[in-house]
């Protein structure tokens, strides 16, 4: 098997940059709409967003609610005092030649998620998006000035896995909060990471952070290949530049974009035309007014699942991993009774569904566990009606009753067809009482037979074993 040679000699650092386009209704500066699915090109703009000489902005009120309540959730401290700051940088999406963002006085300090420590949260606007075509380079200003909320994780994670994980687990609780859609492929979350090597464990000055890449698949294939590069050049002899480079996901590798800039190369200052914000002045910010906004977080809600259901572990993390899941199977929590019946529901949701329901509806679908918890469907006929529930909808009883899947456990009804099958087959009967088991088994068979598959194994096993005692 390969082990790579950071596994034996190498000890990675990395740290990630995660930037998420938060839900407001307008950007963070100006009243243009922010609208991540606006396929017409620079219609969400106005002088503020363009950098008109003369214009002023003014902070969104609900990004700085939305980063407040990341901050709470993963348990930072909120600022009291915080301030945005000019980051000066020149590139034709940045209208104004400089960013506004925030440096020494971010919203949020600390805090730890999916057992990695976090720097700081802070709140800035997005650039506009270009794309380029041979020599042709065009600019959408649309997204220009989209509040922009970006975590910085403390250099403290040792192997990509961790690092897709924590990614993972910043868009699940992104979701639940109604942040950020935080759809990678959209770009409304972006991932960055900073990649070290050392013999010693001791975070390099001299590392690599790695742009460009959307999925979170792509993040660990990038981390993983950044450190067996860096690996490489010191096993060699040569040294790690400290750069910028991207990921191409072609050819599954990193390529170099630029020397990486540091803080004094973006003469940061207080920008001057937004006043200070002290967070105490404001009632619905103080941080017992944000926390009481916070809903059940994933990590709640998984063992709340554990606990008071008995889902199993793999179960419950399937279901908190997608909000969609959380609230369809909550639903039917408050529909379904008795543990057999909770059990149907996250085995079907689980293994049947798989998390997709469809055309089903919660209500639906317990009325279909119901019908399977007191043996109306026998396991092939609930997979059989889920699967027309799922495509076309309808009401469980009547499909059953439509395809004829409707399970007879009637012992009397039963007792008259057992007992026919039964006389048909005495030499069987005569082997299963002379001790033959498996003679046991083909009798329920010919009794499933004789019942055209509608019969209820177990009541047909019963009648087997008191008619032939």
């Amino acid at each position: 098997m390969y082990t790579p040679l950071y596994m034996s000699a190498y000890k990675p650092t990395i740290g990630l940059e995660v930037h998420a386009e938060l839900k407001t209704r307008t950007k963070m500066f100006c009243s243009s709409r922010n609208d991540p699915d606006e396929k017409e090109p620079n219609v969400h703009i106005c002088p503020i967003c363009m950098a008109h000489p003369g214009t002023l902005p003014t902070a969104n009120k609900e990004a700085v609610r939305h980063v407040l309540r990341v901050g709470a959730a993963v348990g930072g401290t909120l600022a009291d005092y915080t301030e945005f700051d000019r980051k000066s940088y020149f590139y034709p999406d940045i209208p104004k030649g400089y960013q506004i963002s925030q440096y020494e006085h971010p919203l949020v300090s600390g805090g730890t998620l999916a057992g990695v420590k976090i720097t700081r949260v802070h709140l800035e606007e997005d650039t506009a998006r270009s794309t380029h075509s041979g020599d042709t380079s065009l600019v959408d200003f649309n997204r220009a000035g989209v509040p922009l909320m970006e975590l910085v994780t403390e250099p403290v994670m040792h192997d990509a896995k961790t690092a897709g994980d924590f990614a993972r687990e910043l868009q699940l609780l992104l979701r639940t909060l109604g942040a950020s859609d935080a759809n990678l492929e959209k770009g409304e979350m972006r991932v960055e990471a900073n990649v070290s090597v050392s013999k010693t464990g001791t975070p390099s000055p001299n590392y690599v952070e790695i742009k460009n890449i959307n999925s979170f698949r792509a993040v660990e294939r990038a981390i993983e290949h950044e450190i067996e590069r860096q690996i490489q050049l010191l096993e060699s002899g040569e040294q790690v530049v400290k750069a910028t480079r991207g990921w191409n996901e072609d050819k599954q590798e990193t390529f170099h974009q630029r020397i990486k800039e540091g803080g004094a190369d973006y003469r940061y200052f207080p920008e001057p035309d937004l006043p200070k914000l002290v967070l105490s002045d404001l009632p619905e910010f103080s941080v017992e007014a944000i926390r009481a906004t916070l809903p059940e977080l994933p990590w709640e809600r998984k063992a709340r699942y554990e606990e008071e259901y008995n889902f199993k572990p793999s179960d419950s993390t399937f279901v908190v991993s997608d909000v969609e899941r959380v609230v369809f199977i909550d639903r039917v929590l408050t529909l379904v009774e008795g543990e057999r019946e909770v059990q149907l529901a996250v085995n079907y949701f689980v293994s049947d569904l798989g998390g997709t329901p469809g055309m089903c509806t919660p209500e639906t679908y317990a009325s279909l566990i119901r019908m399977a918890a007191t043996d109306e469907l026998s396991s092939r006929g609930v997979k059989e009606v889920l699967a027309v529930l799922v495509a076309e909808g309808g009401e469980p009883k009547q499909i059953a009753e439509k395809q004829g899947l409707t399970q007879i456990s009637d012992k009397e009804e039963l007792r008259k067809i057992i007992t026919q099958m039964l006389s048909g087959q005495s030499e069987v009967v005569a082997q299963y009482k002379a001790g033959k088991e498996s003679s046991l088994q083909f009798l329920v068979g010919q009794g499933m037979k004789a019942t055209k598959g509608a019969g209820n194994p177990n009541v047909i096993r019963e009648l087997i074993l008191e008619l032939t005692a």
